[in-house]
């Protein structure tokens, strides 16, 4: 029923943190006439998405369309970095909020998109709008000196060190991610129409779907690939 996985799939905002979140915690973050450092939100595993890249000339504006994680998720949690290392947490958190009151439907449908908006003084202007709705939510970060040249000059250095390492960890989030939509897609369409299915082709997807959470609990991107291939060929 589902061939393989497809690359332009939305990348998707895990779903929101409702205990202890600080709303409004916002970090100053300087921003000359170019931006020092990439902007953009943390995504599904844990992986930095840049929205606005290093040296982009300000005032400038940019959007991007994400999705949800999990199927009926009802909210996301935009959380702003700047930095230039692969993964969030490496980088500078600016804030987060919530974006609430998301109709349900299936993990991957709704349509968030997420918005950064610098002006000429470096003020940025952090939106998400759920498209089928048309409710937003955003966050005004301002700039005023956050972050010294010699720290955004380490910051870019550090990345440069551990790049080699950042990409071997982007993409085993990577690859858990796609496997984690081929599993999810692959269960649903058997249970949806499993009984059309030859009761050999259905032991076979079923076998490659076991062997492939097999391989999603460890770390193997090779493992995970791979037992990903198996399954999208079975199915």
């Amino acid at each position: 029923p589902h061939k393989g996985v497809n690359p332009d799939e939305v990348v998707a905002i895990g779903a929101a943190i409702q205990a202890g979140v600080l709303q409004g915690d916002v970090k100053d973050v300087l921003l000359l006439d170019v931006t020092p450092l990439s902007l953009g939100i943390e995504t599904l595993g844990g992986v930095f998405t840049r929205i606005i890249d290093r040296n982009t000339t300000i005032p400038t504006k940019k959007s991007q369309v994400f999705s949800t994680a999990e199927d009926s998720q009802n909210a996301v949690t935009i959380r702003v970095f700047q930095g230039e290392r692969e993964m969030a947490a490496d980088n500078k958190m600016l804030g987060q909020f919530d974006l609430m009151g998301i109709p349900p439907a299936p993990r991957g449908m709704p349509q968030i998109e997420v918005t950064f908006d610098i002006d000429a003084n470096g003020i940025v202007n952090v939106s998400a709008k759920d498209k089928a709705t048309g409710k937003e939510q955003q966050i005004r970060i301002q700039a005023s000196g956050g972050l010294s040249e010699a720290d955004i000059e380490k910051m870019v250095k550090d990345a440069e060190a551990n790049a080699e390492a950042d990409k071997k960890r982007r993409e085993a989030v990577t690859a858990k991610n796609e496997a984690d939509g081929l599993v999810h897609s692959t269960e649903k369409a058997l249970a949806e129409h499993g009984s059309k299915v030859a009761e050999s082709e259905r032991r076979a997807i079923e076998d490659a779907v076991s062997d492939l959470k097999e391989a999603l609990k460890g770390d193997d991107a090779e493992a995970i690939k791979a037992k990903t291939h198996t399954l999208a060929q079975a199915s």
